[in-house]
C-alpha cells in the first residue's frame, strides 16, 4: 500500500542570478514498510526534497500526499508531528531534558494522556536499546546514543512516514552502520514508509530501493 506519494514536486528559488530549480518535477511513491534511500552530491536538492515531503517547505508546484491526504491542503497541517516524523544529522535534542523527556516532547505537543506518554516513551527507548539511559541528558550520551534518542522521539508517535536527512553524518563508520541497521529494522517492523537522504554506503546497502537526485531530477540507480 502506498503511504507517501509525491507528484510533480518542484521547488524553485528566486536568486539575483535568476530562478534556481532545486527539485524538478519529482514523482515518488513509498509503500508501508519500505525504506527508500536518496543519494546525490552536495547541493543536489536532497534536503529540499525532504523538507517538502515533511511539510516544512511548500513546493512551487506539485503535490505531496500522506495516505491520500494532501499534506499542503486544509487537512494537511494536522498530520505534521503525528503522521510525519523527521531525523536530522544534528540530532536536535534539547540539552536540558533527559532522554525520556526529549522523546516525550511530541507526545506533550499532542497532549497525550500522561500514562500513555510514560508507556510510549519507555517502549520507544527500549526499542532503540536505551532502556537503561532514560534519565541521562544529551551531554552524558555518546553521539550514537543521542541519535538513538532522536530515532525514539521520531517513532514515539507511530508516524506513517519517517524522513531522515544524513542521519549518520556526525557518526563514525561503525556507529553509523549500527544506526542504519536500527533504522532499517524499525522501519520494516513498524511498517513505516521511510525516505533517507544519505551518502552512507551502509545505509544504501540497507535500503529496499536506492534513487539518485541529479540536477533536481530523481532517477533509479
Amino acid at each position: 500500500m502506498t503511504v507517501l506519494r509525491a507528484t510533480g514536486l518542484t521547488r524553485t528559488y528566486r536568486t539575483p542570478a535568476g530562478d534556481l530549480t532545486a527539485v524538478d518535477a519529482v514523482d515518488l511513491e513509498v509503500a508501508a514498510g519500505e525504506l527508500v534511500a536518496v543519494r546525490g552530491r552536495s547541493g543536489a536538492g536532497k534536503s529540499t526534497l525532504l523538507t517538502m515531503l515533511g511539510g516544512l517547505d511548500e513546493p512551487t508546484a506539485g503535490r505531496v500526499e500522506i495516505e491520500g491526504t494532501d499534506l499542503y491542503g486544509p487537512s494537511g497541517s494536522a498530520m505534521l508531528g503525528t503522521q510525519v516524523a523527521s531525523i536530522f544529522q544534528g540530532f536536535g535534542l534539547v540539552p536540558i531534558l533527559s532522554a525520556a523527556e526529549n522523546v516525550e516532547v511530541p507526545l506533550r505537543i499532542r497532549r497525550a494522556d500522561p500514562a500513555e506518554r510514560t508507556r510510549r516513551v519507555a517502549e520507544a527507548l527500549a526499542a532503540v536499546g536505551l532502556a537503561e539511559h532514560t534519565a541521562q541528558r544529551p551531554a552524558e550520551l555518546s553521539g550514537g546514543q543521542q541519535q538513538r534518542v532522536a530515532i525514539a522521539r521520531a517513532l514515539v508517535t507511530e508516524p506513517a512516514v519517517l524522513l531522515a536527512d544524513e542521519p549518520t553524518g556526525q557518526l563514525d563508520s561503525e556507529t553509523g552502520a549500527q544506526i542504519m541497521a536500527l533504522i532499517a529494522r524499525l522501519v520494516h517492523q513498524r511498517r513505516t514508509a521511510a525516505v533517507v537522504a544519505t551518502h552512507d554506503a551502509a545505509m544504501l546497502a540497507r535500503a529496499d530501493r536506492v534513487l539518485e537526485l541529479h540536477d533536481g531530477r530523481l532517477r533509479p540507480v
